[in-house]
């Protein structure tokens, strides 16, 4: 059904087998900073019009490969496409971000929750195929979701937040009821990556972008141990080809070694971790992705080259056992010019090969 794939440097890296060089790619990497992706938003009149249209959604996400030797492409989607097939209404108000017409903040409001037919996140798959068929084996596709707690802090505000004021009150004074919430989300979120899996994706990952608002011992049990529900139900191979698995915590390094056990093949790190020091802790349990700083994409390019070479001095050259994935410690801005990426992706590219050629 689908071309051989040509390129399998991440999928190599990502379950720690020997590559040429260190594969390339960024969080958001279809997205604002790019005109092209820009003018496409515009014909498709909204965000969700954009990635609810399976030509569109595979347009933007084969557009940053056209520019950029990127390693990998990500689906072009949203992290609250799961609360939305569970009827919370979703829409994105321009310059404010997504926002839910309901609001998951009661026994009554819980209680009618319920894992979401997949029927209704149809328009993913079929986007998952159409990216898997148009990228005609040039790279590997990931698909992704929300981690159970990052939805959840979603459901219960109603949008994003600077505090998280409603969710952790509901998560101190109620915890009956957030269990329930991230119980049904994690069952979600399995069945959703499987079918993602199941229509073309050849590596998911889980995005944990709010689990470091927790406290210490709340983090485990709210968002630690739902990601880990999550992780066991996932497919770790179909059609006989092996799936790996990504987690990425932002502000997650306190946790690392809880979450390099969690049942991931990769953990993403931001860019508050040493990442020598990150591969000395989880040792050949984890390959890692990351963690460049996005805001050194603001830089002149010898700047970002030489902050490139920094990351990929600290791993060092992987070993028997172990992996690296270069990516950013989060999100690439919607203000990056786009020539700071080619800088990045070319010093990767070259500095990891000098890295190895030296050995």
């Amino acid at each position: 059904m689908f071309a051989p794939l040509q390129n399998d440097t991440f999928l190599r890296a990502c379950l720690r087998q020997p590559t040429d060089h260190t594969p390339v790619w960024l969080m958001r990497q279809a997205g604002r900073y790019l005109p092209e992706y820009r003018a496409t938003r515009e014909k498709a009149g909204s965000f969700m019009g954009l990635a609810t249209n399976k030509d569109y959604a595979t347009e933007v996400t084969l557009q940053p490969l056209e520019r950029f030797p990127l390693d990998a492409a990500i689906l072009f989607s949203d992290i609250l496409t799961v609360p939305d097939a569970m009827g919370l209404g979703l829409s994105f108000q321009q310059g404010e971000g997504p926002k839910f017409a309901k609001v998951v903040r009661d026994e009554a409001a819980v209680a009618a929750l319920a894992v979401p037919d997949m029927d209704k996140l149809r328009y993913v798959f079929d986007a998952v195929t159409s990216i898997r068929r148009a990228l005609n084996g040039r790279v590997p596709l990931i698909g992704f979701s929300g981690s159970p707690w990052t939805l959840a802090c979603y459901m219960v505000e109603g949008g994003g937040s600077d505090d998280y004021r409603l969710v952790k009150s509901l998560m101190y004074a109620r915890p009956d009821l957030m269990h329930r919430i991230l119980d049904v989300n994690a069952r979600a979120v399995a069945a959703y990556l499987n079918a993602q899996i199941e229509a073309g994706a050849q590596a998911v990952m889980l995005f944990d972008s709010w689990g470091g608002v927790l406290a210490d011992g709340a983090f485990q049990q709210f968002s630690l141990a739902y990601s880990r529900q999550v992780l066991a139900a996932v497919k770790t191979e179909h059609e006989g080809v092996r799936i790996p698995r990504v987690l990425f915590t932002k502000g997650g390094g306190l946790w690392l070694d809880e979450i390099a056990d969690a049942g991931a093949d990769v953990v993403g790190l931001d860019w508050t971790v040493n990442l020598g020091q990150a591969r000395a802790r989880v040792g050949d349990r984890v390959a890692l992705q990351g963690n460049l700083d996005p805001n050194v994409l603001f830089a002149p390019p010898e700047a970002i080259r030489a902050e490139a070479r920094r990351v990929l001095d600290s791993f060092g050259t992987p070993a028997a056992g172990s992996g690296h994935i270069f990516n950013l410690g989060h999100g690439i801005s919607q203000f990056t010019p786009p020539d700071s990426v080619t800088a990045l992706v070319d010093e990767v590219h070259s500095h990891s090969r000098r890295l190895r050629q030296a050995r």
